[in-house]
């Protein structure tokens, strides 16, 4: 049964290490990710999606957080991501995504981190391949399909 939901943001960074910026649209690339994003490749985490309800409970410790900040190229509303199986398919406009992987090892010195002592993205965040792609944009139509 696919079920809708909704982009907030798309973030992308021209260099690993920096900070995403949120775009108004992007292009998904096949077996890549996305265009013009540093950490797009042909490997397992082409993309990253974080719920903005999963930052939203970082928000409620005092932190002042945008999208973007915990590096998700997808900032979502309206899906609980990580309770997704791995192989869930995640459709945004033409394009689409199979999920491959629910959270990640937090890599030390995470500022985040280091301001409230936790972090959302280890255990909330997901990451897809791309298995068809398009442009993108907040008001693609969004839907997803858990396996």
């Amino acid at each position: 049964m696919r079920t809708r939901f909704k982009i907030l943001s798309i973030n992308i960074s021209e260099k690993k290490g920096e900070q995403k910026t949120p775009v108004a649209h992007a292009f998904l690339k096949t077996d890549y990710g996305i265009q013009g994003d540093a950490h797009a490749g042909n490997w397992h985490r082409q993309v990253s999606l974080l719920a903005d309800e999963d930052i939203e409970t970082m928000r409620d410790k005092g932190v002042d957080l945008n999208f973007g900040d915990f590096a998700e190229n997808i900032t979502s509303k309206g899906v609980n991501l990580s309770s997704l199986p791995v192989g869930s398919l995640i459709y945004i406009g033409d394009a689409l995504l199979e999920i491959t992987q629910i959270g990640k090892e937090c890599h030390q010195g995470c500022a985040i981190f280091q301001a409230v002592g936790d972090c959302v993205m280890p255990r909330k965040g997901v990451f897809a391949r791309v298995l068809k792609g398009g442009r993108i944009s907040p008001d693609s139509a969004c839907f997803y399909e858990p396996v």
